[in-house]
C-alpha cells in the first residue's frame, strides 16, 4: 500500500478529491485528512506518508509552507499542489519535478499525476533540490490578494472590560477549548472566536503558528532554541514564560 495524506480546506473538494483517487489508484491508503496547514504538517510528521496532496491556499499554513517544512519532518514523501489559481508558476510544475493539479480536478490530468508519481516513487526519493528550488521560484512570484485585508485589531474579555488590543501589541494567541486566550505584555484576554476561525484574518508575515494551539507574533519572539529531542522554545521578549514549539513547526524556523 501507498499511503497518502490529503490537505484541503474546501470539504467538498477534499471528499471529489478523495472519491477520484479510489478510483484511479486503488492501492492507495488515505491515512489522515486535513482541513488547514497546521494539521496537515502534524498529519506527515506524525505518518510519513509516500504522497501529500497540499491545497496551497489553507488557513494558517499554507501548502508552500508545508512543503518546506517537509526536508526535515518527512524527505521521502513525494508532493503534489493543488491550486485554483494557475498564476503559481505552472511553467516550474510543468518541468515534472513536483506535480500540480487545478481545481476543478480532472480525471485525466489526475491519471496522469498518479502515473508520474509511481514513477518516480519507483525509481527513489524524491529530489529535495528540485523542490527547494520549485519553493523559492514560488516565493518569487506576485503574492495572491488576499480577500481581505489582515485584522489591525480586535476586542477581546478581561474580566467584566472589553478591551481594544493591536495585532502589533499582541505577543501570542493560545486556543482555549472553543476560545482564545490573547496575551500582551500586560495580560491575558479572552477572544470568543476559535483559534482556527482567528487564523485566516491574521497577517502570515507577522504571525506563525508554532504548535497546534499556539500563534505567536515573530516581532515578540527574543530567541529560538531547539534541544536534543527536536523540540524548540521560543523567549519572548516582553513575558516571562517560553512557548513550546512541536517538532513538525520547528522546520518553519530555518534561518532563525
Amino acid at each position: 500500500m501507498v499511503d497518502c495524506v490529503i490537505a484541503e480546506d474546501e470539504e467538498l473538494l477534499r471528499t471529489s478529491l478523495l472519491l477520484q483517487l479510489g478510483e484511479v489508484w486503488p492501492g492507495l491508503r488515505i491515512v489522515a485528512e486535513c482541513e488547514d496547514g497546521a494539521d496537515a504538517l502534524e498529519a506527515i510528521a506524525a505518518h510519513k506518508p509516500d504522497v501529500a496532496f497540499l491545497d496551497i491556499r489553507m488557513p494558517g499554513l499554507t501548502g508552500i509552507e508545508v512543503a518546506a517544512a517537509l526536508a526535515e519532518v518527512s524527505p521521502q514523501t513525494q508532493v503534489v499542489f493543488v491550486t485554483a489559481y494557475d498564476q503559481y508558476a505552472i511553467d516550474a510544475f510543468e518541468q515534472g519535478a513536483v506535480d500540480y493539479l487545478l481545481k476543478p480536478v480532472a480525471r485525466d490530468r489526475l491519471q496522469a499525476t498518479v502515473q508520474r508519481l509511481q514513477a518516480r516513487m519507483a525509481g527513489g526519493r524524491p529530489d529535495p533540490a528540485a523542490l527547494d528550488a520549485l519553493l523559492r521560484h514560488l516565493a518569487q512570484r506576485p503574492a495572491e490578494p488576499q480577500a481581505a485585508p489582515p485584522l489591525a485589531w480586535l476586542t477581546a474579555n478581561s474580566g467584566r472590560e472589553t478591551r481594544l488590543i493591536m495585532l502589533e501589541d499582541v505577543a501570542y494567541f493560545r486556543a482555549d477549548s472553543k476560545y482564545t486566550v490573547v496575551v500582551t505584555a500586560e495580560g491575558e484576554s479572552l477572544l470568543r472566536t476559535p483559534l482556527k476561525d482567528l487564523l485566516p484574518a491574521l497577517d502570515p508575515l507577522r504571525f506563525r503558528q508554532i504548535h497546534r494551539s499556539t500563534i505567536v507574533n515573530l516581532a515578540a519572539v527574543a530567541s529560538v532554541v531547539r534541544d536534543d529531542s527536536g523540540k524548540g522554545q521560543l523567549r519572548l521578549k516582553q513575558r516571562p514564560e517560553t512557548l513550546a514549539v512541536s517538532v513538525p513547526f520547528m522546520a518553519l524556523f530555518r534561518g532563525m
